[in-house]
């Protein structure tokens, strides 16, 4: 029976040898074998395996892996409809993973210049220790970009939409070019999950999820995902391979569990944050709303042009000659934690400083303007609604 993607993500992975619900936790280093013979014969199938890109039942060591992350693979290779899933122990690892598997000295890595903060130290900084330079493009032109492609360009690396600044570019554009070029392109996909887009399926090589966000969904878990094309599998196999990258048993079941509520819960925090932007749009403190809302806007429909949905992460702008007081507007909210790591069940509010932001040269906010990344949880948005409104009287 053909199931829809929601069924299938509360009835994969089941453990019908232990009779569970859920998959059980794994944990090993040491893999044993009734012979010497067998283990031999076991080291030659997952060769043959991994080189045709199969699945694989029990690896030969337990760095490679247990059952329970070849259960979350599976999951997640459905989820993502790609060729394969690489699991990291965090989002920032998975990053990491997709840059160093491709770039080599000589090389030149085309980055949109909205990028993750780490991600801007590991492809400015570390990087240029191994000759591979990084060229920075505006994420608001495509022209932009691709003036900047060379015969030494070997990735393009997009973040949509930007980090902190929410900027939506035109993907198709940019898979199309890349494969025009022969360049391998890679996609930070957090804010939507592969539930709401599926950058596999677009054309894109490489496609990076912090699973310690909405797949896992409790802020209790780190981990991360890439997601693969054919073309690119055995490139990111080998360095994944000799890098020693690797999730935990227990992080993988707990994103496993996570996963059973995705759907429900990606569509409610979509829910939330529009009855959220509805009041906040009404407001005279506020100047600018960074989520795709407005339907004439071009972030809408670059956004609707690819994607099914959108999450609860967004930005705000707001006005004040103070910033002590939007201090005090964040500071005094009740529902909001001041903390990092979004995607969680409950709203987050942070007050973006330069070194948030990392070295941006394509954003700027005007005079006495101030920007703040707000996660929607899943608290009922009426009471959100009533704590925002509450504190909105600090901004001076």
């Amino acid at each position: 029976m053909k199931k829809s993607l929601k069924t299938f993500l509360k009835h994969s992975a089941k453990d019908y040898l232990n009779r569970s619900a859920n998959p059980a936790i794994v944990r090993a280093s040491t893999i044993y074998f009734k012979s010497i013979q067998e283990m031999q014969q076991h080291q030659k199938n997952i060769s043959k395996n991994i080189s045709k890109g199969k699945e694989i039942a029990f690896y030969d060591y337990g760095r490679q892996g247990s059952q329970t992350s070849i259960g979350l693979q599976k999951i997640l290779n459905e989820l993502e409809q790609s060729y394969h899933v690489f699991l990291t122990q965090t989002g920032f690892a998975a990053v990491a993973l997709a840059i160093m598997s491709v770039c080599r000295p000589g090389d030149e890595i085309l980055i949109s210049d909205c990028v993750y903060r780490p991600t801007q130290k590991i492809t400015s900084q570390l990087l240029n220790e191994f000759n591979v330079k990084t060229v920075w493009y505006n994420p608001n032109s495509f022209d932009d970009l691709k003036s900047k492609v060379t015969k030494k360009t070997k990735l393009i690396y997009v973040e949509n939409p930007g980090s902190n600044s929410f900027e939506f570019q035109d993907l198709g554009k940019i898979v199309a070019l890349a494969k025009r070029k022969k360049i391998f392109s890679a996609i930070d996909n957090t804010w939507a999950t592969a539930y709401f887009f599926k950058p596999i399926k677009l054309g894109f090589d490489m496609s990076i999820t912090s699973a310690t966000k909405y797949y896992s969904g409790h802020s209790d878990v780190m981990g991360g995902t890439l997601a693969v094309s054919k073309k690119v599998y055995k490139k990111v196999w080998w360095y994944n391979h000799v890098s020693g990258y690797r999730l935990s048993a227990d992080d993988a079941y707990l994103i496993i569990r996570g996963l059973r509520t995705l759907d429900i819960r990606m569509e409610k925090h979509q829910k939330n944050t529009m009855e959220i932007i509805k009041w906040m749009s009404k407001q005279k403190k506020i100047a600018k709303i960074l989520y795709p809302y407005k339907t004439s806007s071009k972030e809408y429909k670059l956004w609707k042009k690819y994607y099914s949905g959108a999450s609860g992460l967004l930005g705000v702008i707001v006005k004040s000659k103070s910033r002590s007081s939007v201090y005090k507007f964040i500071n005094s909210l009740e529902l909001f934690g001041i903390g990092y790591s979004w995607g969680g069940y409950s709203s987050l509010a942070v007050y973006n400083h330069e070194t948030e932001m990392g070295k941006r040269r394509y954003f700027k906010l005007d005079k006495n303007q101030h920007l703040i990344r707000l996660h929607i949880g899943l608290e009922d948005p009426k009471d959100i609604i009533n704590d925002l409104n509450r504190s909105m009287k600090f901004i001076k």
